[in-house]
């Protein structure tokens, strides 16, 4: 995954402010903000681990024998009948697809409450490379290529208030917005309300939204802000790729772009 990208779109405030691109300063202010020294150890901070009493329920109030059962036959039918409700009962965190700026993934949040939604096992944290230097963040079901979530800490230390969120990869997660990877440019101007405007395509392929223009995308329910990089389609001319440099800003809806046909393969969410 190339993340250089990353380092622009998060020092463009995820490419949401006006399109004038900030200065280098404040370029390297906010990669070090991102990559506060972290913990080598992968395990949890003692802060972090979950009680005993964090993890269990408490038992249910006794229930009433029915008329002529004994108390043994009441016991013996209630364990199957609790059994089977805890099977059926979904894993904390299964059923979520969308990100959405608040619970888990709120302003707030912590490595802590990941685990709680979920589950311990379902949560690691780890030091992913971005340009040579090691940011510490958590990973949201890290074996799952499918609904893998990559998340970095303003507190590195002790993994709490989200500074980004990132969807790649192979990952089905829903932005805010209704973003999602494999969006092409029409879909996204569908969801924006509008055309938008987005840098040319660096040496690695990659294009970002600049600006979504006043669109509905430019704005999210809870206070976040979204960063999108597309990628042409592997069959386009490389020349027509080069035609449109990073450095100059298209509309969404320039013919020349259009006939690229970019796909949305990353996509950013942070405050």
């Amino acid at each position: 995954m190339h993340r250089r990208w990353i380092c622009a779109a998060l020092a463009a405030g995820f490419a949401m402010m006006p399109a004038s691109s900030a200065p280098a300063q404040q370029r390297q202010m906010t990669l070090a903000q991102a990559s506060a020294p972290s913990q080598q150890d992968p395990n949890l901070n003692p802060e972090d681990q979950l009680a005993p009493s964090q993890m269990k329920q408490p038992m249910p109030g006794a229930v009433s024998t029915p008329g002529g059962a004994s108390g043994r036959a009441a016991g013996q039918a209630a364990k199957p009948a609790a059994a089977r409700a805890a099977m059926a009962k979904p894993a904390a965190g299964a059923a979520m697809k969308a990100v959405a700026c608040n619970g888990a993934f709120s302003k707030d949040s912590s490595n802590l409450k990941l685990a709680m939604v979920f589950d311990p096992r379902n949560v690691t944290f780890t030091d992913v490379d971005v340009s040579g230097t090691k940011v510490g963040a958590s990973i949201v079901y890290p074996k799952d290529p499918k609904r893998r979530l990559e998340i970095w800490w303003q507190n590195p230390a002790n993994r709490s208030g989200i500074y980004l969120i990132l969807i790649n990869g192979q990952s089905t997660w829903t932005a805010p917005g209704g973003m999602k990877l494999g969006l092409g440019l029409a879909e996204l101007e569908k969801l924006n309300h509008k055309p938008f405007k987005l840098k040319g395509f660096d040496k690695d392929n990659n294009a970002t939204v600049s600006d979504w223009d006043g669109g509905a995308l430019s704005t999210l329910p809870g206070g976040c802000k979204s960063g999108v990089t597309v990628q042409p389609d592997p069959k386009a001319s490389p020349d027509a790729v080069t035609a449109l440099p990073a450095d100059k800003e298209f509309s969404s809806n320039d013919p020349l772009m259009r006939e690229l046909k970019p796909k949305v393969s990353e996509i950013l969410i942070g405050y």
